[in-house]
């Protein structure tokens, strides 16, 4: 188990730093002033999406395995407005404070404490299962940080995976080596 916990573990910390580069190479993309557009009335802005992830993982990973998962001070509605305060700058300080408290809650586990019990608005949770809850979580808002910054950046949008029509440069062969035609 502490093979494949140890693993299991890396993994979460490697995808999640890929998750956080992601968004960032996205909203890196668009003007600060943009972080604030939304599609329309209802929408999320590029800074909202961010400044809610950023309220989550405070609440989530602050003494992580001590409380629970929703902290009575949090004001998750508060998350989805924009404020006089907020501003791109604000919001990336609030998105690297977020960030360092995943990767610190993170790592200070041991293989053995995927199988603790922990509550998330007061509901019960194996360590494995709330990381498992906020990787999703996490994955489908960069998703959101992503389509709106290739919207907003439009013919300036680098992409950050695999361009199009490009799959066989990126194609590998069963020898581990690039495919070349």
């Amino acid at each position: 188990m502490d093979d494949l916990g140890r693993q299991y573990l890396d993994d979460a910390i490697r995808e999640l730093r890929k998750y956080k580069a992601f968004g960032e190479r996205a909203a890196a993309q668009v003007e600060d002033e943009a972080w604030f557009r939304t599609l329309d009335p209802e929408g999320n802005s590029i800074a909202l999406v961010m400044k809610h992830m950023t309220g989550n993982m405070r609440s989530r990973w602050t003494d992580f395995l001590t409380t629970d998962g929703e902290k009575p001070d949090r004001n998750r509605d508060s998350e989805f407005e924009t404020e006089d305060s907020d501003t791109a700058e604000s919001i990336r300080e609030r998105w690297e404070d977020g960030w360092s408290r995943v990767f610190a809650a993170i790592e200070a586990l041991e293989p053995a404490d995927l199988l603790r019990t922990i509550t998330i608005r007061g509901e019960k949770h194996t360590v494995l299962q709330a990381i498992n809850r906020q990787l999703t979580h996490y994955a489908s808002h960069v998703g959101q940080i992503v389509f709106l910054a290739k919207h907003l950046a439009g013919d300036r949008w680098e992409t950050l995976s695999i361009p199009r029509g490009k799959s066989q440069q990126f194609d590998v062969n069963k020898s581990g080596t690039p495919y070349r035609p």
